[in-house]
């Protein structure tokens, strides 16, 4: 039975992760790029683990969504340069993913973002596969892909160099872009936050950034952010307390130079500690 199955030639085993390029040879097109997914990843930990607390899912970072088998490999893949997978694990078999291989896993990503760093033609491109003429098939447009093939509910792109933000939202076969709400940023219903742009100054660059953000509007914190906010919110405190402390010194010194005066007057120790508000022990003790 065995040699009439290896005669009939038998196509190979789909590969796995271990055994599909991890790159297509490609530089990062921008210094932003990589801050970029960072920042994003950074700021989103409570909220995963939240979603997640079982540590049940994977982030990938211009990593490749292999989605069909072809000849070289890396023509069958699509590298978002950010997109996040639920309820799977963050490595298989104990190893580090080099890819998210979509044959061998069970779950699509729920959001995928591209950062453009030409006009956005390209993250915006909807060529379907085709067969040319010369009887090779065209490559598709990777919006194409998102959406007809791997079809993840959630696509953003970023244009940097006019901080333009698009997202659309996968309905009923076909992406659908979204409009921002009024706070400017896009819901991510799945995910319980939003998506926006934000200025300001991370890892040494003053740009605008995507950030994200809670159902409420509230901006979400990398852990260099928390930690400052609350090393302010500590040395506040500490402020709080020094004042107090000052304050009550004050008084005090107030009460000892008001004791001595008050009983030259002929009032009681009783008379001066209802007038102080102090007891009888605090006017033996401060007198």
């Amino acid at each position: 039975m065995t040699q009439s199955l290896s005669a009939a030639g038998l196509p190979p085993a789909f590969p796995d992760h271990t055994q599909l390029p991890e790159s297509d040879g490609t530089f990062c097109h921008n210094f932003q790029a990589h801050p970029q997914s960072i920042l994003l990843t950074d700021s989103l930990e409570s909220t995963l683990q939240n979603l997640h607390p079982d540590g049940q899912y994977a982030i990938g970072q211009d990593c490749g969504i292999y989605w069909r088998e072809t000849d070289p490999p890396e023509r069958g893949a699509e590298a978002p340069d950010w997109f996040y997978v639920p309820n799977v694990p963050p490595l298989l078999d104990g190893e580090i993913r080099r890819s998210y291989v979509i044959w061998r896993e069970y779950m699509v990503p729920i959001i995928a973002i591209e950062f453009a760093s030409g006009d956005g033609s390209e993250e915006r491109d909807n060529t379907p596969l085709s067969r040319l003429p010369e009887g090779t098939n065209q490559k598709p447009g990777k919006f194409w892909v998102y959406e007809q093939i791997i079809r993840i509910p959630y696509y953003a792109i970023y244009t940097i160099k006019t901080s333009q933000l698009e997202v659309y939202n996968w309905l009923n076969g076909c992406y659908c872009r979204l409009e921002p709400n009024d706070r400017g940023h896009y819901p991510i219903d799945r995910m319980g936050i939003e998506l926006g742009v934000w200025e300001g100054s991370y890892q040494n660059q003053t740009q605008r950034w995507l950030r994200w953000w809670d159902n409420q509007g509230n901006l979400l914190l990398t852990g260099s952010e928390q930690a400052r906010l609350e090393r302010l919110h500590t040395e506040q405190e500490r402020q709080r307390a020094e004042a107090e402390r000052q304050r009550a010194d004050r008084v005090e010194q107030t009460q000892r130079d008001a004791i001595p005066q008050l009983l030259a007057m002929g009032l009681t120790a009783e008379q001066v500690a209802q007038a102080l508000s102090l007891s009888a022990e605090d006017v033996q003790r401060l007198g």
